[in-house]
Order: C-alpha cells, then sequence, then structure tokens
C-alpha cells in the first residue's frame, strides 16, 4: 500500500495507489496552505497511463508512493475512485497550471518551470505573467533529449532551481520522468514544491489543442488526445483499457463483500 502525507487522509485507493486530492479546488487550497507555510511538496495527477507504468516501473511506483499530494486525472481513474469519494472530480495538470501561478502571484511565490522546449516556456512564461501581473517566473529551463530524471545532470538542474529562488516548480518533462525527478528534488530542497503537469504548457502556447469543454465533462478527453495523435497513442490506450479490466475482475470479489 502507498505511502502519502499522513496528515491527509486518502478519500480513494485505485490499484493500491491513494487519491488524497477531491477537487482542482481542494488541491489549489492544499498548495496554497503548504506555500504559506513554506513546506515542499510533490504533486501527481494519476491517470491510467502512469498506473501502467507504476506497475512496470518500480522507481515510479516509490515516486508515487511518496507523493505529497496525488489526485484523479484521467476520467476513468476519477470514475474509479467516486465509488469510494462520490463527491471528487477530476483534477488534471492542465486545471492546475494557471490557477497555481494565480496562487504563487498572490503569495509571492517565485515560480520555475523545467522540461517541455525552451521556445515553449520563452512563450508560455509571457502568456502566463501577462494573466498574472507580477508573477515572478525565475528560471524556465528545457533538458536536452535523452535527460534522466536520476542523474547528475539532474541534480544539477536542481541545484539551480534551487539556486533561482523558486518555491513553486512546474515540471513539463512527461511521465516517469517528471514525477522520478519531483521525487529526488524535494527530498534534497524540502521547500520547493513540485507539480507535475506533463502538456500544460503546451496548452497555454496551443502548441497542442486541448479537448473541448463538453468532451471533457463526458469523459471523453482520451478519445480526443486518440484522434489527434493515434501512432504515439493508440497502444498506450490499448494497454490501458487491458489494465482497466484487470483492475476491475481484481477488486470483483470485495464488491461482493470480501473486506
Amino acid at each position: 500500500m502507498t505511502v502519502i502525507d499522513p496528515m491527509i487522509k486518502p478519500v480513494a485507493y485505485i490499484d493500491g495507489q491513494a487519491i488524497n486530492i477531491l477537487s482542482p479546488v481542494d488541491a489549489i487550497a492544499r498548495v496554497r496552505g503548504h506555500l504559506r507555510s513554506g513546506r515542499g511538496f510533490t504533486f501527481d495527477t494519476l491517470n491510467l497511463d502512469h498506473l501502467v507504468k507504476r506497475r512496470k516501473d518500480a522507481a515510479f511506483r516509490a515516486a508515487y508512493a511518496r507523493a505529497t499530494f496525488v489526485s484523479a486525472d484521467g476520467a476513468p481513474v476519477a470514475a474509479m475512485a467516486r465509488k469510494q469519494a462520490p463527491s471528487l472530480r477530476r483534477t488534471t495538470g492542465a486545471d492546475l497550471l494557471r490557477p497555481l501561478c494565480g496562487v504563487a502571484m498572490h503569495e509571492s511565490v517565485r515560480v520555475a518551470l523545467f522540461g517541455s522546449m525552451q521556445e515553449v516556456l520563452a512563450d508560455a512564461s509571457v502568456r502566463l505573467r501577462a494573466e498574472n501581473p507580477g508573477l515572478d517566473i525565475v528560471f524556465a529551463q528545457s533538458p536536452p533529449f535523452g535527460f534522466e530524471p536520476s542523474s547528475n545532470q539532474a541534480d544539477a538542474y536542481g541545484a539551480q532551481i534551487a539556486a533561482s529562488g523558486a518555491r513553486l516548480c512546474f515540471l513539463c518533462l512527461g511521465a516517469p520522468k517528471q514525477e522520478i525527478f519531483a521525487d529526488r528534488m524535494t527530498r534534497r530542497y524540502p521547500e520547493i514544491g513540485f507539480v507535475s503537469v506533463g502538456a500544460a504548457v503546451d496548452y497555454v502556447v496551443r502548441r497542442q489543442i486541448r479537448a473541448p469543454h463538453a468532451a471533457q465533462m463526458l469523459g471523453l478527453e482520451w478519445l480526443w488526445r486518440l484522434c489527434c495523435d493515434p501512432k504515439r497513442l493508440a497502444w498506450r490506450y490499448v494497454e490501458c483499457a487491458a489494465l482497466v479490466a484487470q483492475i476491475l475482475i481484481e477488486r470483483r470479489p470485495m464488491n461482493r463483500g470480501t473486506p
């Protein structure tokens, strides 16, 4: 079973992974509280692809086990979690980036962006500052291709992030790199909060277009993404569908009354 912040009671468990964030509003309040008290954290957003990777990758699984905050990102994960916590709502990296930049602005917290592509980070920085006048983005860096989150190079980037004075760092490296990097760095720099947001900066600059709101509400964002990038995502979604079936089969005895 996973071990996350004991002060925050899990609301659901999916495939052994604890979820302790109920909604975007809950997420923003939790992060604001940590920033005000000077406590660092890691924030992971759980989707089916992460569950697949979590079963295969021990380092990824360990990073999730130590995460301070875990939300339900993908619609199927949220649907399964609502069986245990009916009020739970999806909370994705894309849901968090802009609101948390607003929190950082109001709390005078310096911000770092790490991952993606340099031109994307530059454009995103301009837009996020325009949306949040006074937002202090003190670090924006894209690592080279082949970046490894447990390498000496990763440690050097972590040192640069800490030296910049940033206390809130958005990671745009994709899974499992961003979660493993966050887990490694928060143990070295416990005053910094690391939020894994994936492609959120790409949505800010419209390098990628997020699914229409109606598709999101219907839980069909995955279908939108599949249509946009079928070669990359088709096999991933086959693995995800197989895992959902496996989880439901494994949970069936419990649903019939087995404790």
